[in-house]
This record gives structure tokens, C-alpha cells and sequence, in this order.
């Protein structure tokens, strides 16, 4: 075992940096498109949108400093404790919270507000390579495995109560983790087919989903029952019983809340989603609007600047969730194929220097990183361009948000940093 070098810097992998650099870059920019008016269009106007974006990307160097400085042992030996201060902090929000959007998802120090749940991700991925990197632990015990998920869904149920189902739905990503250390695909294989029953179910109704899908389970307790016999359901009929409850129940329920209990404006989403309803200007107008910015920026682009929908504020929110809008229109079809190409080589990166890893905590981290990232990219991208519904969540380094921004540099650069030293103190 070998002692970690002092010089912060060393080792760090700097293809990494570059691409952190280039995302974040890029996004100022298309904040800067978005969010700029003829009154206020100086660069360094601090009172802007893009102004304050700046502030923040310039506070993240101190930040990276910060993350950089600590020794990387010190993140696996207070992973627990950084995840129950980030558990604390979201239980605080209920009582001290301020409510925006009819979520109450932050502090306001006045001068600034923040998210806690922005940097709950990275605790919680901290928490998470923490217990499935003990040595004493055996991830194939049942017991264990729900031991991982009341940590990966406990911070997941505190943000969807808030409400924030957005934030919310971003744990989902830990299955992939999960996965690569063991857990059975039968989980993501159950949880599909939940959801499949779930859209179904708003799409067709509660009535005709669970008629068809007790009929499609009979006929395969009679293929089983024979193939095994008397034998089979003599020694599984607890069984046969459990699947009919559960498939009735979930059905009923989920039939049941979309109907008397889901808030008009999410149950509109997914109406015009599944094409059961067109509503481009009352719930779909953004996501209206969003499809009709990307379109109309073609293969190359209109020009910095010279996007005519984004210049007269056609997308609601722009700057943040929509983002991607502004690429699309202003930079076509080659600068939005640059920014996905950008974070599928962040990704990649991540994931090759992951599997580098000799301790397991930090290529745990590693994925536990990956997956975030990669849920975030996938369901902004698809919110932004119409196959999945507005959940509001933001595009990494990209959107204008001080909490998301740091919480994603966080994110990253604990994980640099491990990766700098993986061959010391290990």
C-alpha cells in the first residue's frame, strides 16, 4: 500500500476535465441565447440569467479545489454520515422550505437559493458504494438487497413529497448499479413490466388491462400446470394466488389514482403523451414549442443568436429543462449531435476508468455516477423533443441552475478524484 501524493492535481484524469469544461462552456452559451433580451445583453451583467450562471460556474472552481483537496479515503470512510446530513436536509425542507412551483425542493438564504436534493445523488451513490464495497457483505442475500434499495429509494421517497416526481424518478438509476454488482435482472425485467401495465392501464383503463392480463396468467398456469401436474400446483397455488392479487391490485390501484388522485396537469401529460389528447396551448405547450424550435433549426442551424423563436422567448423555461431547444434551433442538427456525442464520451470515459478500478468503492461510485448522468441525458433529451412527458428535469452542466450545476460538479469530481489516487491508499 502505497501513501497518496499531495499534489491535488496529480493524477487526475484530464480528459475528463476537458469534457466537463466543454459541456459546461457550451451550455453558458445557450443560456446566454436563451435567456438574453435587447435591455440586457452585456456578458458580464451579473443581474441576468446568464450573469448569474456565470457566478456560479466561476464558484465552482473553489469547489473542484475543495473536492480535490480532501484525501480520497476520506469519502468512503464518511460516506454514511454525508448521506444522513443529505437525508437531514431534505427532512428539513418540510417544515423550512421555501415552496416554488408547488414544490417545496429549496432553501432560500436570500441572496441564493438552494436544492438539496441536487446533491442527495451524490450522497446517495457515496452511501451506496459504501455498503456494496463492505467485504462482509453479500449482496445475494435477500435481506441485504433490501438494505440497498431503502437506501438508494428512502432519499427518493423524502423529494417525491415534496412533491418532485422528477427528482424523484432519477434513484431508478441505481438499478443499473445494482446490476453490475450482482443483482438479478428479474428485478428490471419486474419493474418493466410494471410499468408497461401502468401504461396500458391509463391508455385502455383499468377494466380492460386486468381482464386481458388474468387471462394471459391463466393460460400460463394451465401451460405449467401441465407441464408439472397435480405436483405443480399443489406446491405453488400460494404463488398462483399471490400474482393474481398483486396484477389485480396494482392494476385497480394504478387505475384508480390516475383517475381520483393524480393532479390534473401530470394526468394531462401523460394524455398527450399516449395521443389521447392534443393540447398545444394549455399542458403541451412547451413541449409543443420545444419540438417546433428543433425542427425548424434544420441540419446546420440558424446562427448564434439568430434563432427567431428562442430570441422571442417562444419556450417557456428555455434557459433551464429546455435547454436543448436552443441547441437544436441555433446549432441544427450537427451542434446537437455534438453535445449528445460530448456526454456519450463523458460516459464512456466514466465507465472505462471504472472498470480500472482494483477497490471496489470507487468503481461502484463509478457507475453509481454513469447512471445519473445518463438518466438525466436520456429523459431531458426525450422530454425535450416529445417522447417523454415534461417531468422537469435538467440537462447536466448544461441548464441555468446554481444547485444542479454544483451538485453535478460534485458528482464528477468526487469520482476524478478517487479515480487520481486509485492506486494509493488502496
Amino acid at each position: 500500500m502505497r501513501q497518496e501524493r499531495n499534489n491535488i492535481f496529480a493524477g487526475i484524469d484530464w480528459i475528463l476535465v476537458f469534457l466537463y469544461i466543454a459541456l459546461v462552456g457550451f451550455g453558458w452559451v445557450n443560456i446566454y441565447a436563451a435567456s438574453r433580451t435587447e435591455d440586457s445583453n452585456q456578458i458580464l451583467d451579473l443581474t441576468t440569467k446568464y450573469g448569474k450562471q456565470l457566478i456560479w460556474i466561476g464558484l465552482s472552481v473553489p469547489l473542484v479545489i475543495a473536492i480535490l483537496f480532501f484525501n480520497s479515503k476520506f469519502y468512503e470512510k464518511y460516506a454514511s454520515i454525508l448521506y444522513l446530513i443529505s437525508i437531514f436536509s431534505l427532512i428539513l425542507l418540510f417544515p423550512f422550505g421555501k415552496e416554488i412551483n408547488g414544490a417545496k425542493s429549496w432553501f432560500n438564504f436570500g441572496f441564493m437559493g438552494l436544492q438539496p436534493s441536487e446533491f442527495a445523488k451524490a450522497c446517495t451513490a457515496l452511501a451506496v458504494a459504501k455498503l456494496l464495497s463492505d467485504r462482509q457483505y453479500n449482496f445475494k442475500l435477500v435481506k441485504n438487497q433490501i438494505k440497498a434499495f431503502i437506501i438508494v429509494f428512502f432519499p427518493a421517497f423524502l423529494i417525491f413529497l415534496q412533491p418532485d416526481a422528477g427528482s424523484a424518478i432519477i434513484y431508478l438509476s441505481f438499478f443499473f448499479v445494482l446490476n453490475r454488482e450482482g443483482l438479478t435482472l428479474n428485478y428490471i425485467l419486474l419493474g418493466s413490466g410494471f410499468i408497461i401495465l401502468f401504461i396500458l392501464t391509463i391508455f385502455f383503463g383499468y377494466k380492460w388491462v386486468v381482464t386481458i392480463s388474468f387471462l394471459l396468467t391463466t393460460i400460463l398456469v394451465v401451460y405449467l400446470f401441465y407441464r408439472g401436474g397435480k405436483r405443480f400446483f399443489r406446491f405453488n397455488w400460494h404463488k398462483i394466488l399471490s400474482v393474481y392479487l398483486i396484477i389485480g391490485v396494482f392494476i385497480v390501484g394504478t387505475g384508480y389514482i390516475y383517475k381520483n388522485v393524480l393532479p390534473i396537469h401530470q394526468k394531462d401529460r401523460f394524455d398527450i403523451l399516449l395521443g389521447k389528447k392534443v393540447d398545444n396551448k394549455g399542458i403541451g405547450y412547451n413541449s409543443y414549442q420545444s419540438e417546433l424550435t428543433i425542427s425548424s433549426g434544420g441540419f446546420n442551424g440558424k446562427g448564434f443568436l439568430k434563432g427567431d423563436l428562442t430570441q422571442g422567448d417562444f419556450v417557456p423555461e428555455q434557459h433551464t429543462d429546455y435547454i436543448f431547444s436552443t441547441v437544436g434551433e441555433e446549432w441544427g442538427f450537427i451542434g446537437s449531435s455534438l453535445v449528445i456525442i460530448l456526454f456519450m464520451l463523458l460516459l464512456y470515459r466514466i465507465i472505462y476508468l471504472a472498470e480500472t478500478h482494483s477497490n471496489k468503492f470507487g468503481r461502484i461510485y463509478g457507475y453509481g455516477l454513469a447512471s445519473i448522468l445518463f438518466f438525466h441525458v436520456i429523459v431531458n433529451i426525450g422530454m425535450v423533443i416529445g417522447l417523454l412527458p415534461t417531468v422537469g428535469i435538467p440537462l447536466p452542466f448544461f441548464s441555468y441552475g446554481g444547485s444542479s450545476l454544483w451538485g453535478f460538479t460534485i458528482l464528477l469530481f468526487i469520482f476524478i478524484r478517487l479515480d487520481a489516487h486509485k492506486n494509493y491508499d488502496f
